[in-house]
């Protein structure tokens, strides 16, 4: 997978907490 803007792709914040992004991307990776 590419880290291109991650957080775009994620619909998060840049400032996200890692809790935040892990939820997020387990969102989208169902």
């Amino acid at each position: 997978m590419e880290f291109k803007d991650y957080y775009k792709i994620l619909g998060v914040e840049r400032n996200a907490t890692a809790a935040e992004l892990k939820r997020a991307y387990r969102k989208l990776a169902r």
